[in-house]
Parts: C-alpha cells; sequence; structure tokens
C-alpha cells in the first residue's frame, strides 16, 4: 500500500494551468485539423502550401500529442503516477511533429517566426515532465 502526501496549494495552480495550456494545444489541433478553412483564409499562398502539404504522419503526431497531454494533466490533477509516461508521450509526438514542420517542410521559410511556439511548446513539455517527476517523488503522485 502506498501513501501519498498532500500536496502544496501551487501544485494545484500548477496542474490547472497545465489543463488549460493543453486543453489550448487540443483546441488547435482540432481547428488544424478539422477546421481548416478558417486557419486557410489568413494565409497567403506560399504558406497555405505549406500548410496543406503537412503529411498525415505529423498530424497523427499532433493529435498524440495534445491528447496525451491533455489526458496526462487530468491525471496530474487526479495525482496519478501514469501522468509521467504520458507526458513523455506528448513530448515525443511533438518533437516529431516539429522535425516535420521546422526541418523537413522547412516552415522558417515561409513562417518568420516559425521556431517560438516549437520552442515555447518543447520547454512546457520537459517542464511538465520534471515536475510530475518531482511530483511522484514527493509522493503527491500515486
Amino acid at each position: 500500500m502506498s501513501s501519498s502526501i498532500k500536496p502544496p496549494i501551487w501544485f494545484w495552480v500548477i496542474g490547472v494551468l497545465a489543463l488549460l495550456w493543453n486543453l489550448f494545444g487540443l483546441y488547435n489541433f482540432y481547428i488544424s485539423t478539422f477546421d481548416q478553412v478558417a486557419i486557410l483564409e489568413t494565409l497567403n499562398q506560399e504558406q497555405r502550401e505549406l500548410f496543406e502539404a503537412i503529411p498525415l504522419w505529423a498530424t497523427i503526431c499532433f493529435g498524440i500529442a495534445t491528447i496525451s497531454a491533455v489526458v496526462a494533466s487530468i491525471g496530474l490533477l487526479a495525482r496519478k503516477k501514469w501522468a509521467k509516461p504520458l507526458f513523455i508521450i506528448s513530448l515525443i509526438t511533438l518533437v516529431a511533429q516539429f522535425v516535420n514542420w521546422l526541418f523537413i517542410q522547412n516552415a522558417p521559410e515561409v513562417f518568420p517566426n516559425s521556431y517560438a511556439m516549437p520552442t515555447t511548446v518543447f520547454i512546457v513539455g520537459v517542464l511538465l515532465i520534471l515536475f510530475s517527476n518531482k511530483g511522484i517523488q514527493k509522493s503527491w503522485l500515486r
């Protein structure tokens, strides 16, 4: 039988912020996959062609990344250890998606600030893995 220690209030603040952040990512996945008209209307021809050329495997990675991150965030708030491996899956699939976007499709040639969001998302992903690991070490997660 494992015991758990009540986490501090900032644990809950970070958990809620993680969930909101990842719900925003899931919303972006939904829009970019199922409601492309709204996005395509804002793009010039070159950007539109790049966006429409995103391979299926990269879209699947985006979906896995966002869904696993949302479920992991819920797990974090439910104080479950399984949140950490889901955050790791999310980060791995995000890296695959970003490698496609930044290096295979070469998005920075068409979208000038292409590195900002992937860098931010990567850093937040690493921090959430570290945070969930800390939660396991401190017995906040069981």
